[in-house]
């Protein structure tokens, strides 16, 4: 089911060109993928080299033999010997080559596959600089829809490994590396005191509830407001709350309390709306909170199910599994 649902997304947005209906082309396609040519080492102009993946069109593709065929040999074409010519290649073509590289990765393989590029990117300090920067921006920018921070670990674990970086290059993959490893899914979410607007205060974990939706979130942004919107809209949510006990904790992490009192009439009247007192998780780094909104899902014991997520989809989709898990 998950390698046609990644197929399907894969053809919907043209990664494989146009659909190919030549049975003798979907038959050889495991062959084509292990009859890649070396990279051409020739020069090119700045920005226009794009390496060839191992077959013309995903439409080829129909076993899982052959995509696990077409996902050991996707970077045969690319030529990590470049060195400084690394500039060659179309950024946009690279970048979105590794994305959908990352879409297609079975999960239980992930960790060891990203490594094993990390290490071959370990050529040059000009390629493993483009490398851990394609990488950021696909699975670490707070912002990219691909953001994870499971496949994103063995890709920092790796580039710290290297030889071609001195201490002071290391400080920021460091840092990202600390940031990564805080709340990971299956984890029990780090406690911190929160405090109303009447001034009393509780803590995270003494909150008692079969799951709690955490929101980080920032009066007036305009992707809170929306968040916030879905949430209540939810169908789902709205369920699954008169069976269970869901509590949703708005947290404000920043230090304009003016702002966050005037908006409070703004918020659900079910919800617990509360505020950070002296910006105790931004200055202890209890949480990445590099990007706002950002919404957590706890089970009754605070163990994390979602982190760091922007949408009330993935919110239903993991309250849903959850409950059939405990049922």
């Amino acid at each position: 089911m998950r390698y046609l649902a990644l197929l399907l997304l894969l053809l919907a947005v043209g990664c494989g060109g146009q659909t190919s209906t030549n049975n003798t082309s979907t038959n050889n396609a495991s062959e084509q993928s292990t009859q890649s040519e070396q990279p051409s080492t020739e020069p090119c102009a700045e920005g226009t080299r794009r390496f060839k993946r191992p077959v013309d069109n995903m439409s080829m593709i129909r076993t899982p033999e052959q995509l696990e065929e077409y996902i050991a040999h996707y970077w045969d074409d690319f030529d990590f010997d470049i060195g400084e010519r690394i500039t060659e290649y179309d950024q946009m073509d690279t970048y979105s080559a590794f994305a959908t590289y990352v879409m297609l990765l079975p999960q239980e393989r992930a960790d060891t596959l990203l490594r094993t590029l990390m290490r071959r990117a370990n050529r040059s300090r000009e390629v493993l600089d483009f490398f851990a920067d394609m990488t950021h921006e696909v699975l670490g920018d707070p912002n990219s829809p691909m953001r994870n921070d499971e496949y994103y670990i063995p890709v920092l674990e790796t580039l710290l490994e290297s030889e071609l970086l001195d201490e002071f290059d290391k400080i920021v993959p460091q840092h990202d590396l600390k940031m990564a490893r805080l709340n990971r899914i299956g984890s029990i979410a780090n406690d911190f005191r929160y405090t109303l607007a009447s001034g009393a205060t509780h803590t995270l974990h003494s909150l008692k509830a079969d799951y709690t939706i955490l929101l980080f979130n920032n009066p007036g942004c305009e992707m809170c407001g929306a968040i916030i919107d879905d949430i209540c809209q939810s169908e789902v949510i709205s369920a699954l709350g008169r069976q269970l006990n869901i509590k949703t904790l708005a947290l404000y992490p920043d230090e304009d309390l003016e702002a966050w009192r005037n908006y409070l009439p703004n918020m659900p009247l079910s919800w617990i709306c509360a505020y950070d007192r002296g910006m105790k998780i931004t200055e202890q780094e209890s949480y990445d909170l590099k990007a706002i909104p950002s919404l957590y899902l706890l089970d009754k014991d605070k163990r994390v199910l979602i982190k760091d997520g922007a949408s009330v989809a993935q919110l239903e989709q993991v309250l849903l599994e959850s409950l059939e898990q405990r049922n």
